[in-house]
């Protein structure tokens, strides 16, 4: 059969209608699909299985001293990340002295206390502070104890008697710089210690120079022997290893009862931290010494070497030895407990090993 020019082109027209038809339809229903339905793409890998960071516990607490005798035990930590790993970030919020750890921590001004001498500890909670240390800090060994009495090498003291109507230098009032002293002369039988000496409170870093000046006739340091013997120009009378033995140099950190009881695992976050921080600084004790150095601008000669509670588990000698002191020189009131002044039940390393 023979078409006509006129057929072919409108079958030839329909055919192309019915083609972009077809097209269209097709166009339409991908740009639909795209636009109801995105693309997913499927997360393989690393990407599948890394959960987000988890996010650390801001716990305040007070900056070292500006110059420091000793390793800061929460910079080291810090600086070497076992605070971060426990789940702990640190927000030094200015140095606060010493003696004022305790009203700074009631009045909640930081969140624990960094280690001072367990004497404050006691005196405060005896005074009515709801606060209970955690975990060990320093302690005192024959090489290294934690304070020294040290004098001129010309010196006629020799012993606890000599020290009788003389002049002692101490960094602060109240603390072990005071005490020690005095149990030193009760060691020996004398009676009323305090009021046998004169004690004037100078910046630790000036007594060894008002020491050579004569204006005292005995200095109590936080330095080791070995430092003092180096230097050659004075001798050391006494340490407090000489009178506890090596139970006498402890220096916890402490919570808040009721920051305890809200946040235990914190609390156990930060005692794992420290305990961790104190055995790397047993072991490596000229490296933390240079971490403190270097991240408080401090020459590393003025920074000591510290021995530390193996696993930060506080022993209860170290704090029985100071309530019978501070009980005998009515310094706190009778009746103050054990179980009042610390706990080791936070700590990992004291359940694995009980």
């Amino acid at each position: 059969m023979t078409l006509d020019k006129n057929t072919i082109n409108y079958k030839f027209s329909v055919f192309m209608l019915f083609f972009l038809f077809l097209l269209v339809g097709c166009g339409d229903n991908s740009a639909q699909k795209s636009t109801s339905s995105p693309q997913v793409q499927a997360v393989t890998g690393n990407e599948a299985q890394t959960p987000s960071a988890p996010e650390l516990k801001v716990l305040r607490v007070p900056s070292p001293a500006n110059e420091p005798t000793s390793p800061s035990s929460l910079i080291v930590g810090e600086e070497l990340g076992f605070f971060k790993k426990n789940g702990i970030k640190l927000d030094f919020v200015g140095v606060i002295p010493s003696p004022q750890y305790v009203a700074a921590l009631v009045s909640d001004r930081i969140d624990v206390s960094p280690g001072a001498h367990i004497n404050r500890t006691i005196a405060g909670i005896s005074a009515g502070a709801k606060i209970l240390a955690v975990v060990g800090n320093t302690e005192t060994t024959k090489r290294i104890p934690h304070m020294i009495g040290v004098v001129p090498k010309n010196s006629p003291i020799k012993g606890p008697k000599d020290l009788v109507g003389k002049k002692i230098g101490i960094p602060t009032i109240g603390g072990c710089n005071e005490y020690t002293p005095y149990a030193w002369l009760a060691k020996a039988g004398i009676e009323d210690p305090k009021s046998k000496i004169e004690v004037l409170v100078l910046p630790e870093k000036n007594l060894e120079q008002v020491l050579r000046q004569g204006e005292i006739d005995l200095a109590m340091l936080h330095k080791t022997p070995e430092e003092i013997v180096r230097k050659g120009e004075f001798e050391i009378v006494f340490s407090d290893y000489d009178i506890w033995g090596t139970d006498g140099g402890a220096t916890p950190p402490y919570f808040r009862i009721d920051f305890i009881k809200q946040h235990p695992d914190t609390v156990r976050s930060f005692v794992t931290a420290v305990a961790e921080t104190l055995n790397w600084s047993n072991a490596n004790p000229y490296e933390a010494r240079a971490i403190t150095a270097k991240r408080t601008n401090t020459d590393i000669s003025f920074i000591n070497e510290r021995y530390y509670t193996p696993n930060g588990i506080i022993r209860p000698e170290t704090a029985s030895v100071w309530i019978e002191l501070l009980t005998a020189f009515e310094e706190i009131k009778p009746g103050v407990t054990l179980d009042q002044i610390f706990t080791n039940e936070f700590n990992p390393f004291y359940k694995t090993s009980s």
